[in-house]
């Protein structure tokens, strides 16, 4: 399996683009598949000139409904005329965030797009193909971000009110008999994530790669460094290495760094990452 990082907050190369977003490019078992576009165009902007074709992308996963996760989706219409986009119904409901006092800023996605014939929306457990699913109703709240109080959604009667992230999903993809763990921004919290991920598979994903929303939109506040230990002392007990970036915010970064050590690296746009799955 092959992970090519299309868009993130940081950059591996000096000829790339960044932006407070996230969009991968997995190519596996003969398939190509792109999960999440980014904020923006600068996801296709970056594949050309890394040289990822995705007009030959085969199908699509949006992890949620913010904005740096699926701005790019009127981009990704235009130039790919086949591929099936997975993603929750519920992501096309709005979505706000909290930016200072009384600020109410608009996260979500275009909803214009909604009705395009090629969204599939997904459920609960939803099997793509064989090696393919995603899966989402995380209803655990251990170890849930503080940041995750700035984000709301407005309810069938039109009130703001928090948001509980049933619009959230995450990906599974097996390769030669092992499982591959994408998440976008783990705003479930990624260890409700993996608890739910190992009730239904009854072992350890060999990687998982993701935002792990430790801190918040601006960078400038992490979750608490106790806080972060823990998290990083609960995924050590899992039998995984974990590819984070976006969302976990570089000082998180390396407080989990000295927790797991060397099975956990940070992925930044223009990183192609080879894996071992045999």
């Amino acid at each position: 399996m092959r992970v090519v990082v299309l868009s993130e907050n940081t950059v591996a190369r000096d000829d790339l683009g960044s932006e407070h977003g996230l969009s991968l490019y997995i190519e596996t078992n003969g398939k190509k598949i792109l999960m999440d576009t980014g904020a923006s165009d600068l996801f296709y902007e970056n594949s050309l000139k890394i040289g990822v074709d995705l007009t030959e992308v085969d199908l699509a996963v949006i992890s949620h409904g913010h904005y740096d996760h699926g701005g790019g989706l009127k981009k990704f219409l235009e130039i790919n005329k086949k591929a099936k986009i997975y993603i929750r119904e519920k992501a096309f409901e709005p979505h706000f965030s909290h930016r200072g006092e009384n600020n109410l800023v608009y996260i979500g996605l275009d909803k214009s797009l909604k009705n395009d014939d090629r969204f599939v929306f997904t459920t609960e457990r939803h099997i793509i193909d064989s090696d393919i699913e995603v899966f989402s109703n995380i209803k655990e709240r251990e170890f849930f971000s503080e940041a995750n109080s700035l984000m709301k959604k407005e309810d069938s009667e039109g009130k703001i009110v928090d948001d509980c992230f049933e619009h959230e999903q995450n990906l599974i993809i097996r390769e030669n008999g092992k499982n591959v763990l994408f998440c976008g921004c783990a705003h479930c919290g990624i260890i409700n994530i993996l608890n739910k991920y190992h009730y239904e598979k009854w072992e350890d994903p060999a990687y998982v790669f993701g935002g792990f929303h430790l801190t918040s939109p601006s960078g400038n506040n992490s979750e608490p460094i106790e806080e972060v230990r823990k998290i990083g002392y609960k995924l050590r007990e899992y039998c995984s290495e974990f590819f984070t970036c976006h969302c976990t915010g570089k000082r998180a970064y390396e407080e989990l760094k000295d927790v797991l050590k060397e099975r956990i690296n940070y992925i930044s746009a223009g990183n192609v990452i080879d894996l071992c799955l045999g």
